[in-house]
């Protein structure tokens, strides 16, 4: 399978030709870096664009990021760490008390297709293990909150990692039903992501 219909499987959300395209391309001799950097990642870039345009849906997305992951299951073994991590490292967990993961969940799926090596804390993180994730070479932070009770828990967060010294070596994305692009603002995040698209987008542009 060419590249270009690997490209189109992963939009269409094709896994089966997803995982038939990549065995192809790594049986014909094509480097994983390049199936990785030249279909995979473009793919999930253009199913973002589909999908802040409006043109796809949750569903759309998830079914082609799951189609992306089986690919990409496929090629990390042929990953040296330096492609696989090219685009940094981000580090995803849902606040302490909150123990919400579908949202998070989705936007690892979009940060992995982004060329990002993912660490998913889960659910119920403190601050402790994001400060930890940071020291450990973490870039951006992306925390997740869907409920209010638990929003006040990122500025927390926050508050730590600037105590712990680390603040300026991050960047910190927030996310979840009830924030806002003021709401980030008010407790020091660098920015607020609607959707599982536009924070893979974001930490793109806050590391450019």
């Amino acid at each position: 399978m060419e590249l270009r219909s690997l490209y189109d499987a992963v939009i269409q959300g094709e896994a089966e030709n997803v995982e038939a395209g990549v065995r192809g391309a790594l049986d014909a001799g094509v480097a994983a870096d390049q199936i990785l950097t030249e279909a995979l990642i473009p793919a999930m870039a253009e199913v973002g664009r589909l999908f802040e345009a409006q043109e796809y849906y949750v569903p759309e997305m998830l079914v082609s990021a799951a189609a992306m992951q089986s690919g990409l299951n496929l090629l990390r073994p042929y990953l040296s760490e330096g492609a696989a991590s090219s685009a940094g490292q981000v580090v995803l967990g849902t606040v302490k008390g909150d123990l919400h993961d579908i949202g998070k969940n989705l936007v690892g799926m979009m940060m992995e297709g982004a060329g990002f090596q993912v660490v998913d804390l889960g659910v119920d993180v403190g601050a402790e293990k994001f400060i930890q994730a940071i020291r450990d070479g973490a870039q951006i932070v992306g925390m997740s909150a869907m409920l209010t009770t638990t929003m006040p828990g990122m500025r927390t967060i926050i508050e730590a990692i600037r105590s712990a010294g680390l603040r300026d070596q991050v960047k910190i994305i927030v996310g979840g039903a009830p924030l806002t692009s003021a709401y980030a603002e008010q407790i020091g995040a660098d920015a607020y992501a609607p959707n599982a698209s536009a924070a893979a987008r974001i930490a793109r542009e806050l590391l450019a």
